[in-house]
């Protein structure tokens, strides 16, 4: 039986997320409930799940201040959230999942599932301190977590070389040689990756600037990188690429 714990402070939102789970997940108990970061830290403590659901805003702070003092983390973490772009930004970041309000059945259904089928992966501290630093903009450590259908990696994205889009793919070509697959669409990386340096020269491609040789201007246009791979270059992305490379100078 896996332990699941609701932390809300919306009554309505916490039996909504018990009835939703009883429907759909007969192996999930919900074994406590809270609203407030001191009931949350206690009931966590006290019982220890498997799966905790978390609204951001409630009351005493944040979810966040909950994360901040239970280390080390032995659950899996779902955020239940209104609509908030840098914490959504923060949450894609880290591969932390997150469902927004009003809560859709579909969503959640999907939501749980996917920290289902991670809760026996050991990258949880790292994922979420990671989470933590984005969110608070302590983003010099410059990390992003990628899952696979066969693990999670935390990885440097300085070592990104470029994104290559396959469909509903997204394949990460790093300096090491060690490419990643991940299964979602490159548009989910694009807005995360734009602060960091990286350009789109091309709708299937996303290329880290520090590793752009130079660009041929010959056959429609080529990124060259240093290690000699060509980049194509798009006739509508040329001129707001040449405007990215001019800003480094």
């Amino acid at each position: 039986m896996i332990k699941a714990v609701i932390i809300d402070d919306d009554e309505q939102m916490r039996e909504l997320n018990a009835r939703l789970l009883k429907m759909n997940f007969p192996d999930i108990s919900v074994v406590g409930q809270a609203d407030s970061v001191e009931s949350g830290i206690k009931t966590i403590v006290d019982h220890q799940p498997d799966l905790v659901l978390l609204d951001i805003e409630i009351k005493g702070g944040t979810g966040f201040n909950i994360l901040q003092k239970i280390r080390p983390y032995s659950f899996k973490l779902i955020f239940i959230t209104g609509f908030n772009d840098f914490a959504i930004k923060a949450f894609k970041f880290s591969a932390i999942d997150y469902i927004l309000k009003p809560v859709n059945e579909y969503e959640f259904i999907e939501a749980v599932e996917r920290a289902i089928s991670q809760l026996n992966a050991d990258m949880a501290d790292e994922q979420y301190t990671n989470f933590i630093e984005h969110y608070e903009k302590r983003t010099q450590s410059k990390k992003i977590m990628l899952r696979t259908a066969e693990a999670m990696h935390l990885v440097d994205i300085s070592k990104i070389v470029y994104c290559k889009s396959d469909n509903s793919y997204t394949t990460f070509i790093m300096d090491n040689a060690n490419d990643i697959i991940v299964s979602k669409p490159m548009k989910e990386y694009a807005t995360l990756l734009e602060d960091y340096n990286f350009v789109r020269p091309h709708q299937s491609f996303l290329v880290n600037i520090e590793f752009i040789s130079k660009i041929d201007k010959s056959d429609g246009g080529f990124v060259i990188l240093q290690n000699g791979k060509e980049i194509p270059v798009s006739a509508r992305r040329k001129q707001s690429l040449v405007a990215s490379l001019e800003k480094l100078h």
